[in-house]
């Protein structure tokens, strides 16, 4: 399920590192005992739309949009629940619209706009890791994995083997995109791909990403689809 979000403008002025805002707002929302921080992140979160930068800052002086989407239908009605109760998001912004979407059925494999950056990494011989960009085929084998990886976790009742995530290619528009979130009071620096991907398999396995997103830190502002 997902919910689609209307915001009103800002009071003050939003940084542009604001990912950990977004993801604390939702974590309010949900209230201090829910249990989507831990295990792989079946739930995604996009970014605000709508705003323009103006000295140093954001502005979104006609509000903002957002996408939240959970495969769990019960996250969302807990979300939406915390939304009636507190409104208020960050920078003077407030919840004035909380639209319901069910996922859509689709008929197979499908291809998706992205409402967040996607991260893919691999794991080097040191243990540290490496960004995989769009441009980087090795990326679609990441993408894949994380994927599945998910599937797994939510004990859906698909055959992994038929599922596969690949980036579109073809778009010139794509690029990269370096974003930053906080954790532990520490700033770390992450770099997606701006760019559509292609989820291969049945509809189960489109219906799964459109919800969860692709690629890893999808709870933390990245990978998800439009």
């Amino acid at each position: 399920m997902r919910l689609n979000l209307t915001l009103s403008p800002n009071t003050d002025p939003v940084p542009f590192d604001h990912l950990h805002k977004l993801t604390g707002t939702l974590h309010k929302w949900l209230g201090p005992d829910n249990d989507l921080h831990d295990g792989p992140s079946l739930y995604s979160v996009g970014w605000l739309t709508g705003g323009r930068a103006e000295d140093g800052a954001l502005t979104f002086p006609d509000g903002a949009r957002w996408r939240l989407s959970f495969y769990d239908d019960g996250a969302a009605k807990a979300a939406l629940e915390g939304i009636l109760q507190a409104p208020s998001v960050f920078a003077g912004m407030r919840v004035t619209e909380a639209q319901q979407q069910t996922t859509p059925a689709f008929s197979g494999g499908s291809r998706f706009d992205v409402d967040a950056p996607v991260v893919a990494r691999r794991r080097r011989d040191d243990g540290s890791r490496a960004y995989l960009l769009y441009d980087d085929a090795r990326a679609d084998d990441a993408l894949t994995r994380t994927l599945r990886g998910k599937m797994a976790a939510a004990d859906l009742d698909i055959d992994p083997s038929g599922v596969r995530v690949r980036f579109d290619r073809g778009v010139d528009a794509a690029h990269t995109k370096l974003a930053t979130i906080e954790k532990d009071g520490h700033e770390i620096h992450h770099k997606g791909s701006v760019c559509p991907v292609i989820v291969e398999g049945p509809p189960e396995a489109s219906r799964f990403a459109w919800n969860v997103g692709v690629g890893e830190l999808t709870g933390s502002g990245f990978g998800a689809v439009k």
